[in-house]
């Protein structure tokens, strides 16, 4: 089961492994409090990707797109196939610092992650 979640709430039981998707460290935010199992930030949009996209809603569907061909492009197949195989055997929740939760890489790759022919 893939689970989503901002690093900024607190942590719960139910997260199952916590994993970090985002490129940068979330500001103001210790290592400590994050209480990461992970952090994939190879898995994480390029630096211009995310520059263009912004969190712009109206980019939405184009930077799913492009978000996809980058993963698929960029030689991380195999990191993403791990991470599959680790939903499979138990609850994972994707953490990203993004204040939209509904346009935001996580949710990308949560889409990713659950289409069965990943794993």
């Amino acid at each position: 089961m893939v689970r989503l979640k901002r690093i900024y709430d607190e942590p719960a039981a139910q997260d199952g492994v916590r994993v970090l998707v985002d490129r940068l460290w979330p500001r103001g935010f210790s290592k400590e409090k994050a209480h990461l199992d992970r952090w994939e930030k190879e898995l994480a949009p390029s630096d211009e990707l995310r520059r263009w996209f912004g969190h712009d809603p109206e980019k939405w569907q184009e930077f799913r797109e492009r978000y996809r061909l980058e993963l698929e492009g960029a030689g991380e197949g195999a990191r993403l196939k791990e991470l599959a195989r680790l939903c499979a055997r138990g609850t994972v929740t994707l953490l990203y610092a993004a204040k939209d939760e509904e346009h935001n890489n996580a949710v990308v790759l949560k889409e990713l992650l659950e289409d069965s022919s990943i794993g």
